[in-house]
């Protein structure tokens, strides 16, 4: 048995970005609420660039196509380009727990565009992993779905953080989706911002921090974190 890596025992955050995004600038956003951590890695991937429809074939950074905006509990997505996103996704996912990175010590995490991938690529994959926090998402597959998700992908706890003045991706959008993960009997916790539009901010920054470090057991006492240059 080869001997486990310097990864081993140490917790993963894989950063999924939104549309129109890259990987760079999610880290500037995000990075620094965890410089303070060094338990805990930080993977931040950046989508291809492809056409998208609806912004008048438009070549942006995403993830899989976008089939029209405002996305709300019931946009149809292109699940085949969705699930391909997925497979992507998975392979990032083994790579670490092939170099002895604990699959409960992973959580894959995402806003937008990649926070719907976040939580449709923890809903397929066949363990159960240390979390999902999906930022502003949607869930982009259909409820004929649920019946591929599997029993060690239902432990997997999922934080929802939504704003309820978003006018890109519905608060009904992010409500609906908590509520069908629900269903299947996923522990999902819903923080609603009332006066949040599509935008990441420190107060869901800060308790994402906290949500993080309480799964992985370590503790940073009530100390809130300061970016040089939040955004």
């Amino acid at each position: 048995m080869a001997p486990p890596s310097a990864a081993a025992g140490r917790g993963l955050v894989l950063w999924l970005h939104g549309s129109a995004e890259t990987g760079e600038q999610s880290c500037a956003q995000v990075a620094p609420y965890f410089s303070a951590v060094p338990e805990l890695r930080l993977s931040f991937p950046t989508a291809p660039t492809t056409p998208i429809a609806c912004y008048g074939d438009e070549v942006i950074t995403a993830w899989f196509g976008i089939p029209g905006v405002p996305i709300t509990a019931t946009t149809v997505r292109d699940e085949k380009g969705v699930l391909k996103a997925v497979e992507h996704v998975h392979e990032m996912i083994n790579k670490e727990v092939a170099a002895g990175t604990s699959p409960k010590s992973i959580f894959v995490c995402g806003l937008s565009q990649g926070g719907a991938l976040a939580i449709a690529s923890v809903l397929l994959y066949p363990q159960t992993l240390g979390g999902c926090v999906v930022f502003s998402g949607s869930i982009p597959l259909s409820k004929s779905f649920a019946e591929k998700v599997l029993p060690e992908a239902r432990k997997t706890p999922v934080l929802w953080l939504h704003g309820m003045a978003d006018g890109l991706v519905l608060f009904e959008a992010g409500h609906a989706g908590c509520a069908f993960l629900q269903e299947l009997g996923i522990t999902c916790e819903l923080k609603a911002y009332p006066a949040l539009g599509h935008s990441l901010v420190d107060e869901e920054l800060q308790y994402f921090r906290q949500w993080i470090l309480e799964r992985l057991g370590i503790s940073q006492g009530t100390a809130t974190v300061r970016p040089s240059s939040p955004s």
